[in-house]
């Protein structure tokens, strides 16, 4: 068994002559079977009758329709302009109300009718009423051809004025000589030479360097990102309010066991710990390691500084080692991050410590577990994992 969805909405379109009331109107009814599935592009019948005075009331009006529903299984129609089986739609007096519309669908377009809907017309179709509207009352003027209230600024046109408009049917044309008086350029295919004729300066067409190079700003549409989405490099794990700046981290480990120092132990003083506080440790450990002592074998900051990632043709250099609230982050989506990850040929974390760039002394640094979530500190020299991270 299958059953009609009315849409509530019936659209009046005045089909007939200018100054006429019109003898036809819209109807749509969306088409779905039992389990609520749209008939989309089927051919469907439908019968419609107009009721008067209750849903039982006799049919002063009946028409026929064939149709094919959309891709929506929106089936339209216009009453009016049916195959008609009874009555005349042209003389039904609107203001012996109330009317009703009845439709019987068939679905398989054949003229066994399995679906019955009736509704009222709420709103009486006032454009089809105006032909039996009663005549007005208010001060109005009547020497014209249509009715118009004195208080509407139309009151002051005459009949000279409707007469002369309703007659003068020929439009103004202006030629090219008198369209380029007003200074413009006329013509197909405007060269460079017409334009100068005219007095204009043709020049090249600018690129957005150009336009920039002059003063004015370009500028594209700002992507939203969310965590979890590959981009800038690596994996996106915190995004900023506006969803436009954030920090990634490279899809895989660049080490699975270094050591924090340089191969001396000393005090670097980056103890920096937030959001991009992980940059500005990195270059303070490796600087300082210059002082203090360097073997020239690679170390947790350096290796992440190093890193460079290709991606769509963009060099992403600006790696570093990250803080240790930066590496929290990364643990809380380290879920995400892992799908992203090895999805696009990276590796999961390991269930074990990471170095932050975060300094606890001159001989300590703290690092995170990324089976538990734990945070310790251990020694400079004890070789853990690293994963670099870089903000956008």
């Amino acid at each position: 068994m299958k059953k009609l969805l009315l849409i509530q909405s019936i659209f009046f379109i005045a089909l007939t002559s200018y100054a006429q009331s019109p003898e036809k109107f819209s109807y749509q009814a969306v088409i779905r079977n039992a389990d609520g599935k749209v008939l989309n592009q089927q051919n469907v019948a439908m019968q419609i009758s107009i009721i008067q005075n209750s849903v039982n009331g006799g049919a002063v009006y009946s028409e026929t329709h064939r149709s094919n529903t959309n891709a929506n299984g929106l089936l339209s129609i216009i009453i009016g302009e049916g195959e008609v089986v009874s009555g005349d739609f042209s003389v039904i007096d609107w203001s012996e109300g109330p009317y009703f519309i009845k439709s019987e669908t068939d679905p398989q377009g054949g003229s066994n009718y399995t679906i019955v809907s009736t509704s009222q017309l709420l709103s009486v179709p006032y454009a089809l009423h105006a032909n039996t509207a009663d005549e007005l009352t208010f001060n109005v003027v009547t020497e014209e051809s249509d009715p118009i209230f004195q208080s509407s600024l139309a009151s002051g046109i005459t009949e000279a004025d409707t007469a002369f408009w309703n007659t003068h049917t020929e439009d103004t044309k202006l030629t090219s000589d008198e369209i380029a008086e007003f200074g413009f350029v006329t013509g197909p295919h405007t060269d460079s030479t017409d334009i100068a004729n005219y007095g204009y300066v043709a020049g090249p067409q600018l690129d957005s360097t150009a336009i920039a190079n002059m003063g004015f700003a370009t500028t594209a549409t700002d992507n939203i990102y969310e965590v979890g989405d590959l981009a800038q490099g690596g994996v996106v794990f915190w995004v900023d309010a506006t969803g436009t700046h954030g920090l990634v981290c490279a899809i895989s480990d660049q080490s699975a066991g270094i050591r924090w120092h340089a191969g001396t132990k000393g005090s670097t003083q980056a103890k920096g710990d937030g959001i991009y506080a992980g940059k500005s440790n990195t270059a303070i450990a490796i600087s300082s390691h210059v002082a203090i002592g360097d073997d020239g074998e690679t170390y947790a900051a350096r290796i992440c500084n190093e890193l460079v990632v290709t991606e769509n043709g963009v060099d992403y250099g600006d790696w570093y080692l990250p803080s240790m609230v930066e590496l929290g982050i990364m643990y809380n989506n380290k879920e995400l991050i892992n799908s992203s990850a090895v999805s696009a040929g990276g590796n999961a974390f390991a269930s074990d410590f990471y170095w932050s760039s975060t300094e606890i002394n001159a001989n300590n640094a703290e690092a995170m577990q990324f089976n538990a979530g734990v945070q310790l500190g251990f020694g400079k020299q004890v070789p853990r994992n690293v994963r670099a991270i870089r903000s956008f």
